[in-house]
């Protein structure tokens, strides 16, 4: 048997994947997938849920999940393995490498909605404010209502991604989700916007 593993075998003798399944087990989990997408196999599911399920959340608890979520994510998991068992191809990927990626990303989704950045004691959004001179509180108020009047000259869909992003704190993914549409196109719209503006305001 050659060292990279692809001579013969010898007398049962099984060559293992990186998944630890011998070929014949991960062939069968293939042809199980294959059932529950051709014919919606309950049976085939079940039998892929018993196997995957309790290692799909081992795996999540090793990424940092507690218990909870983890429990969560590989419910949702194996509910999209059944949802999404079409799109799965033998030819390109083991139902192992399959299931596993979908944990991860699901993982890593999960991970952005819920992390907060630490709030810094020292940023001047949550400071006192100092006590406002009358002049500044007269060019506040100017510039204020030249921002306002800058924006009446915006696009509704620019409008609408500054305001989600600046009075209601939404992240740039947070409003593609929103407003249903590409990532790319929030950043854009936020992008023109304030060339825009940057043209109206000049070096306020």
């Amino acid at each position: 048997m050659r060292s990279d593993g692809t001579g013969p075998k010898g007398p049962g003798e099984t060559r293992l994947s990186g998944d630890g399944l011998g070929e014949a087990q991960r062939s069968r989990f293939s042809d199980l997938l294959v059932q529950v997408a051709a014919v919606r196999d309950r049976g085939a599911y079940s039998e892929l849920f018993l196997y995957y399920a309790p290692r799909v959340k081992s795996y999540l608890i090793r990424l940092g999940a507690d218990g909870a979520l983890a429990e969560e994510i590989a419910q949702d998991v194996m509910v999209t393995v059944w949802r999404k068992a079409e799109l799965f191809d033998r030819s390109q990927a083991s139902v192992s490498t399959w299931i596993f990626r979908i944990a991860r990303n699901r993982r890593i989704d999960v991970f952005r909605r819920t992390k907060k950045p630490a709030l810094d004691p020292q940023e001047p959004m949550v400071l006192p404010a100092a006590a406002e001179a009358p002049e500044a509180r007269v060019e506040a108020r100017d510039v204020e209502l030249r921002v306002r009047e800058a924006l009446t000259g915006l696009p509704a869909d620019q409008i609408e991604v500054l305001q989600l992003a600046f009075y209601e704190g939404l992240s740039h993914r947070e409003i593609a989700e929103r407003l249903d549409v590409p990532l790319g196109t929030v950043k854009s719209r936020i992008r023109l916007a304030f060339l825009k503006m940057k043209v109206r305001l000049g070096d306020e």
